[in-house]
């Protein structure tokens, strides 16, 4: 019998790209179901277009913030704060979990400490804030590092804690010195804990976000909304809402994926 030419896949390839094309409609079908609710719901006449506006009107809402130029200008802001206090707080968690994860008397001395931080919500800072840093960015950037950088450390102090002993003992039997094990052994072992805690960082970065903006703010997409609220602009506060919600799955996504680069030995 004669092999089938080599540019027509086999059954079995076949059977393997339908279950893949079919998990990449799984998050546009829901998409779709979503909207469908939506617009059943909004012409319905149960509630009224100003509590709850039409995906027509969101739209319509959306086109117009960008044609003034306000959207523009707020996503340049808010992007600008989220980058900023992002990286500040991964920066400042990374370098605080590995301490506090490998070196006892930082663990002891600030663990508690940072414990005790984790439960105060973003909002609750933000007058703080503005009497330390003003009502200028500085304020901004620290609600939105300090959240994440306590999600951070948190995440990477467990990673660090918790290295599988017997991977730390066969290290310095071979010989490795102190700086290697941490590279070679702690770090990689510690990775997939610190990539949780950098994606957690990324929603928290958001939410804190808008947090800071809704006072003390005179642009970005939280001084927006509460502008939006004192209109009653439910259409331009939808439009807001699934503005950020993609805005953090989008970076969310870019994240995990950077994450799958770099830690690829997790999926082996």
């Amino acid at each position: 019998m004669s092999e089938p030419p080599d540019h027509i896949p086999s059954q079995g390839a076949r059977r393997r790209r339908s279950p893949t094309r079919a998990r990449a409609l799984l998050p546009l079908l829901s998409f779709v179901f979503v909207l469908g609710l939506w617009c059943a719901v909004a012409t319905s006449g149960v509630v009224r277009e100003i509590i709850f506006p039409a995906p027509w009107s969101v739209w319509s809402a959306t086109v117009e913030m960008w044609r003034n130029g306000t959207l523009q200008k707020d996503l340049a802001a808010s992007l600008s704060r989220a980058a900023v206090g992002y990286g500040l707080g991964a920066a400042l968690g990374v370098a605080m979990g590995v301490l506090s994860g490998r070196i006892a008397p930082v663990r002891v001395l600030l663990g508690p400490f940072l414990s005790l931080l984790r439960p105060i919500p973003a909002i609750a800072l933000v007058p703080v804030a503005i009497v330390w840093f003003g009502i200028g960015e500085g304020a901004k950037y620290f609600v939105v590092s300090y959240t994440v950088f306590l999600t951070v450390w948190f995440n990477t102090h467990q990673g660090m804690a918790y290295v599988p002993q017997v991977w730390l003992r066969a290290a310095r039997s071979l010989g490795a010195s102190r700086l290697r094990e941490l590279c070679t052994v702690v770090l990689p072992a510690a990775a997939p804990h610190i990539l949780a805690g950098l994606r957690l960082g990324v929603a928290l970065a958001f939410l804190s976000l808008v947090a800071a903006e809704l006072s003390g703010a005179s642009s970005g997409l939280g001084f927006r909304l509460q502008e939006a609220r004192q209109y009653v602009r439910t259409d331009r506060m939808f439009a807001l809402l699934i503005i950020l919600g993609l805005l953090g799955a989008l970076a969310d996504q870019a994240v995990a994926w950077l994450g799958r680069k770099l830690v690829h030995w997790e999926r082996a």
